[in-house]
């Protein structure tokens, strides 16, 4: 079977983007619904839920795209030579569309205003600092289980690193620049006020490259077949690059 076509991969990224703002801001608003006097509970509820949500999400769509759900996954894996450059560049809008789509959808799940701009600030220095390390870590954990053929669990590995981040980072690990995008239109929990935007994307894309740096001293062979499998291995055949099918590892 062929690496499916491009417009089916961005369908599955822009619902699977949407799902994952959906997931994270609206178990957001249920946490401060259930618990409103209880800060540390609303970050366990929307942790777990996170973690949780995100092992099934990326089992839903990763057989398709690959279950990137994030430019910075997108732009590392282009790097390594397992998604074109051309397609990585397709993807990230239908990230970011899914993203701001999931959040209009979470609001109105709870009866909020469906667009409604977060007035979040979370911008210090801290938050910055955590958001590079969290992002770098996210990549690692792809990525080395992408080269050690251990592919298979990388949703749980994801899932369970993006509810950990949520405790030992003070950003709360967004991770990502399309959910630092989305969440902007949730003035919920989750959200995030547009001006620290900016600041958490160049975080999250200095932690990209930090990342990029260190698989290839950890693990100098990584080959665009191995690339090609994260999160999920996605048409059951080798990555295409540069015109070449390249064979698949098994994981």
């Amino acid at each position: 079977m062929n690496t499916p076509p491009l417009a089916r991969r961005l369908l599955a990224e822009l619902l699977g983007s949407a799902f994952l703002a959906a997931l994270v801001i609206g178990s957001g608003i249920a946490a401060q619904t259930l618990s409103p006097d209880d800060v540390g509970l609303q970050l366990f509820e929307n942790a777990a839920a996170t973690a949780a949500g995100l092992f099934a999400i990326i089992l839903m769509f990763g057989p398709v795209s690959g279950g990137h759900l994030n430019p910075a996954v997108s732009l590392a894996d282009a790097s390594f030579g397992g998604l074109r450059w051309r397609d990585a560049l397709a993807y990230i809008p239908a990230q970011l569309a899914g993203c701001t789509l999931g959040a209009l959808v979470a609001n109105g799940m709870f009866a909020r205003a469906a667009l409604s701009i977060s007035t979040h600030h979370r911008a210090s220095a801290a938050h910055l600092l955590s958001e590079a390390i969290a992002t770098a870590g996210l990549l690692l954990v792809i990525f080395s289980l992408a080269r050690s053929r251990r592919a298979s669990i990388a949703p749980a590995a994801v899932g369970a690193y993006i509810g950990a981040a949520y405790f030992f980072t003070s950003s709360a690990s967004f991770a990502n620049p399309a959910i630092s995008v989305g969440r902007m239109f949730s003035n919920t929990f989750a959200g995030i006020a547009p001006a620290s935007v900016p600041g958490f994307v160049a975080a999250q894309l200095v932690g990209c490259a930090l990342a990029i740096l260190a698989v290839r001293a950890l693990y100098p062979h990584v080959t665009p077949a191995q690339a090609a499998d994260v999160i999920l291995p996605h048409g059951g055949e080798g990555a295409q690059h540069d015109g070449v099918r390249s064979v698949r590892v098994p994981s």
